[in-house]
């Protein structure tokens, strides 16, 4: 038994790909792949912040016209303008926080 574990674990050693795979540069990689995404979520997050003020805006506008979706439309702006801060808590609160990606400029 331990002979053939031998055997496998030289045969895995001697496999070029893995020996040849540079890691510092993988990982510098994925880290400007990581900042990249950073700066698409700060984008998306800045144009949804201003979307979900201009809907909190129209909604309350609504409202003083006596339209009752008004409220509808406070509660959708709320919602999109803090996306970026409940999608952080929720996966903080159920442990991925090495998920979240903090968006950056």
């Amino acid at each position: 038994m331990v002979c053939q574990y031998a055997v496998a674990m030289q045969s895995l050693s001697s496999f070029a790909p893995l020996r040849a795979l540079p890691l510092p540069g993988v990982v510098a990689q994925i880290q400007q792949l990581k900042d990249g995404f950073g700066l698409a979520l700060a984008v998306l997050f800045m144009f949804g912040f201003f979307w979900g003020i201009i809907k909190i805006w129209s909604g309350a506008n609504a409202i003083s016209k006596g339209d009752p979706d008004g409220k509808a439309g406070i509660v959708a702006g709320i919602i999109i303008a803090a996306a970026a801060t409940i999608m952080a808590a929720l996966f903080t609160i159920f442990g991925l926080q090495d998920a979240v990606i903090t968006p950056r400029f």
